[in-house]
């Protein structure tokens, strides 16, 4: 099965997979590739894009399917989809053996193991989003186990806001001693979340690594509402200690980021900055709301339960066993 491979893809690949993610999506119940794999599409990040492509005939024999299957590698993790009318070929497993075995034998292939956001063998682990069973199945085939495990938590729109709880953002002081919340402010306050954020999520492999240009990218999405996007502060010196940032999309509320600085820790901050968001989601006509979590962060599942979300599934990330 001819694999290709490519740093960089043309826009009519970029739409392309984009439509394979959408079809997937739609027959699973469940988004293919994350975010930031989608925002790689577009270029930006030294990744590698893996692609099989079909006839001039859909395998249903409706149109052109000019991409059966995709793969991205990036930063040592990978993520791979195969058209749902495409399946039962093959297309999958050979895409996760090109992906665990780093690529080894395809064409175009000129970068020493490691660089250009390839990892070794020993390295790579898949993402698979739902924990779906086919997924599963794959994953026994090449004896790949569990070493992640992404939550997925879900609430009730909150209908009632609750302002006693969250003070004014021109106050000073709040419910914290010492620390006031406000908005984000674009061209100023970048610099400062970068650092609040790589302190957060200093043993996070994705949040962690953050960049001002990915957060850019970010802020250009559809979706940016600098109004959702909030800073706490110490009130003498002006230090960021934590922010929370809300995504809301198709009238589903998403706590998108939390982070408090560890040296802040155990102030109630970001209880604070929940309840803000909280505030926030109660003043829209939402449906629901849903966040991310890391399986294992029992201080922030801890605080997103007395905001009242609980699991509703989860991602998984697969390795090799004894690759972790």
């Amino acid at each position: 099965m001819a694999i290709e491979v490519a740093r960089a893809l043309p826009a009519a690949d970029v739409a392309a997979v984009r439509d394979l993610a959408a079809r997937v999506a739609a027959a699973d119940g469940e988004a293919a590739f994350d975010e930031q794999s989608l925002l790689n599409l577009g270029g930006g990040r030294p990744v590698r894009h893996l692609i099989v492509r079909g006839g001039p005939e859909g395998p249903d024999g409706g149109g052109p399917v000019p991409i059966l299957g995709y793969a991205q590698v990036a930063d040592g993790s990978g993520e791979l989809a195969v058209d749902p009318a495409a399946r039962r070929r093959g297309i999958g497993g050979a895409l996760l053996d090109a992906v665990l075995d780093g690529l080894d034998g395809l064409d175009g292939l000129d970068t020493p193991d490691g660089a250009d956001g390839l990892h070794g063998p020993e390295d790579v682990r898949v993402w698979a989003h739902g924990d779906l069973a086919p997924a599963r199945a794959l994953a026994a085939t090449r004896g790949l186990g569990v070493v992640r495990d992404l939550w997925v938590m879900t609430a009730p729109a909150p209908t009632v806001p609750e302002p006693t709880k969250v003070p004014s953002q021109s106050e000073p002081t709040s419910a914290v001693d010492g620390v006031r919340v406000r908005t984000f402010e674009p061209g100023s306050d970048e610099q400062a979340w970068l650092t609040v954020n790589a302190r957060a999520f200093a043993d996070h492999p994705e949040q962690g690594r953050m960049t001002r240009a990915d957060l850019e990218a970010r802020m250009a999405q559809p979706w940016f509402d600098g109004r959702l996007f909030w800073l706490a502060e110490d009130v003498n010196s002006g230090r960021t200690l934590g922010s929370m940032w809300v995504k809301i999309s198709d009238r589903v509320g998403e706590i998108y980021v939390l982070g408090v600085d560890p040296d802040a820790q155990g102030r109630g901050i970001g209880g604070l900055l929940t309840a803000h968001a909280m505030a926030a989601f109660a003043a829209r006509d939402l449906t629901g709301l849903e966040l991310y979590v890391e399986g294992e962060n029992a201080p922030a599942i801890a605080v997103y339960e007395r905001a009242g979300f609980h699991r509703a599934r989860a991602h998984v990330q697969y390795a090799r066993t004894g690759s972790h």
